[in-house]
């Protein structure tokens, strides 16, 4: 017993081990993570210093892109640092606080996406009442909801890793700390925490999921109602952009968390780890700034650029 509780440290294998490869992956990484920061950075400058922009729909844009930029930097700074070290590892603690605060921004994500669709739900087919609905003080109290969802839900699946011994294998086929790697690897019975995650995925991930689509069966419903050809458009453009940042986000999680772990599919989980964790914080500014003719408008006056508004 002596033996089996003296794992202090995690091998992260990432994505590759040539050296060659992982230069390159460096280097692709570090672009995304710039991006990443910068997108997600405009998004929140142009929201807050455009007025015309204090809006329900971008008050949760702002924070979305703020969750976005905690979302990417718990998993890619170790990720890059670890590319192009000699020795990747990565603590027992320091591999517990990376899943907590993955579940905290993950679900904050999950449950300020579902904020946004409601938010378009209550403007498209309830319009006369969106003011009343969409008051400051509630959409604050659902951002605050989302986050302490998201707090709660993290301390929920990591206090329980603490009683969990690590005696056979210390190495991570992955670049990150996901739960279920994790678990896989514990020497001690872990069936209480893989049932806390399915409880987690089912009643919070799934039922949201839920509430998101079906939100978008009475708006989309709502909008083939519309006569106006150009009605229906300026309707399903504010829309379109929210529907593809869930769909990137939900697929990729539900396949990753929803399925058994195996060795045969290690390297398929990292693809779809990247989409999730990697590419979506990236690429919801660039889709938001291309779909939404608002956000186009105010980064043109702030920056100057024509091809904003183009």
């Amino acid at each position: 017993m002596e033996n089996q509780t003296m794992t202090t440290e995690f091998n992260l294998l990432g994505l590759s081990s040539d050296p060659h490869l992982q230069v390159v992956l460096f280097l692709i990484f570090l672009t995304i993570y710039a991006v990443t920061l910068l997108g997600n950075s405009a998004i929140m400058l142009v929201i807050r210093s455009e007025v015309s922009l204090h809006t329900p729909m971008f008050f949760f844009l702002n924070h979305l892109a703020f969750v976005d930029i905690c979302y990417s930097s718990v998993i890619v700074p170790k990720m890059l640092e670890n590319t192009i070290a000699t020795s990747k590892t990565i603590s027992r603690e320091g591999c517990i606080v990376q899943i907590s605060f993955f579940f905290e921004a993950s679900c904050s994500e999950v449950f300020i996406l579902s904020a946004m669709a409601y938010d378009r739900y209550v403007a498209i087919c309830d319009p006369l009442h969106y003011r009343t609905t969409m008051k400051k003080a509630i959409c604050k109290r659902l951002v605050g909801g989302s986050r302490a969802m998201g707090s709660l839900i993290a301390v929920v699946n990591t206090l329980p890793l603490a009683n969990l011994d690590f005696c056979r294998n210390k190495t991570i086929h992955h670049y990150s700390c996901e739960l279920p790697t994790v678990l896989a690897l514990s020497c001690t019975p872990a069936l209480t925490n893989y049932v806390i995650l399915l409880i987690s995925v089912l009643l919070f991930g799934f039922s949201n999921f839920c509430l998101t689509l079906i939100s978008y069966v009475y708006i989309i419903s709502t909008i083939l109602k519309i006569s106006s050809v150009e009605g229906r458009s300026k309707a399903f453009s504010t829309c379109t952009s929210h529907l593809i940042v869930v769909g990137l986000f939900y697929i990729a999680a539900f396949f990753r968390y929803m399925k058994p772990n195996s060795e045969l599919l290690i390297d398929l989980d990292k693809v779809v780890s990247i989409q999730y964790s990697i590419l979506t914080p990236m690429l919801n500014p660039i889709i938001y700034s291309l779909r939404n003719k608002d956000i186009r408008t105010a980064l043109g006056k702030i920056f100057g650029k024509r091809m904003f508004l183009q």
